[in-house]
């Protein structure tokens, strides 16, 4: 696969950026742009990480996905998301993938201004989507890291404490890819650039991409985005809405092999400007030691 972008999402998103910027105009006059926290859920998760150093038990990592800002997320509810996420206090936060979908430029003031104001002591961490591929991986990557994020494509993020068990630090690798939609991933890469045995956490947009990440053995947990939890989803029918890679595992925690997978329903929406049975997830993850 490449990452060249097919003609006819070209056509959808230079039609499709002209009828958003109308739209956020429009929402944004009546008003209807505004946040309100009742309508994002957060979700609490619990995650065992075996050998992970009884130093990172009870490390706190947020994690948001798929905001499509400039969509139904507009910046007035970004910067409440941030909030949000602030108040949870996390040691960490992640973001994994599907920024924008169809504009870039007319937000990406606002999601610096948002990003920049994240607070963990360990920072924020980013991967890129397939729809940032889609528009302009270079410039959105630009935007975070002016925010002062860190994107990962197909690179390794190394957390240390002090370890508990011998004077050496313990370790705890976050791992993330490129997009694997458009073909931009690397897995090899990503498992040589592991230095040690310690304890990997993947980030990976595609959930479907668990099977190969469970194979390695390597990693204990995977988070990923991509489906938006079905964005619509009617009770006691699931998930209906079922595309690439996230035919498998579109929305909340799977056991694939040894790893955890798990899918956030992301913050934003795509192509309707709803959801229905499927709030808006922002997701607390409390990593144990075991």
């Amino acid at each position: 696969m490449s990452n060249v972008v097919p003609r006819f999402e070209q056509v959808n998103n230079q039609a499709r950026g002209r009828v958003q910027l109308g739209l956020m105009a429009f929402f944004r006059m009546i008003g209807r742009d505004r946040f309100r926290p009742h309508e994002f859920e957060l979700v609490h998760l619990p995650v065992t990480i075996p050998g992970l150093d009884p130093a990172f038990d009870g490390y706190r990592i947020v994690q948001i996905t798929d905001l499509h800002v400039g969509h139904w997320l507009s910046l007035l509810r970004l910067a409440g998301v941030v909030e949000l996420i602030n108040q949870e206090q996390p040691d960490l936060v992640v973001m994994t993938g599907d920024f924008v979908s169809y504009v870039v430029e007319p937000v990406a003031a606002g999601m610096i201004d948002a990003f920049a104001a994240l607070q963990a002591p360990d920072g924020v961490l980013a991967i890129l989507g397939n729809h940032d591929h889609w528009m302009d991986p270079e410039r959105i990557s630009e935007i975070l890291q002016e925010a002062g994020v860190i994107v990962l494509r197909n690179q390794v993020y190394t957390l240390q404490r002090n370890g508990t068990q011998d004077e050496n630090p313990a370790n705890l690798y976050i791992a993330g890819l490129d997009d694997i939609l458009v073909g931009r991933h690397d897995l090899t890469r990503v498992l040589q650039a592991l230095p040690d045995s310690s304890p990997a956490i993947l980030l990976a947009h595609e959930p479907d991409y668990a099977d190969e990440a469970a194979a390695t053995g390597r990693f204990a947990l995977q988070l990923s985005g991509h489906s938006h939890g079905g964005q619509i989803v009617f009770p006691k029918l699931g998930v209906l809405v079922r595309g690439p890679m996230f035919k498998k595992y579109p929305n909340g925690r799977y056991q694939v092999g040894g790893m955890t997978q798990y899918t956030n329903r992301g913050v934003g929406t795509h192509v309707l400007r709803l959801r229905w049975n499927c709030p808006p997830e922002i997701t607390v993850i409390t990593l144990y030691s075991g």
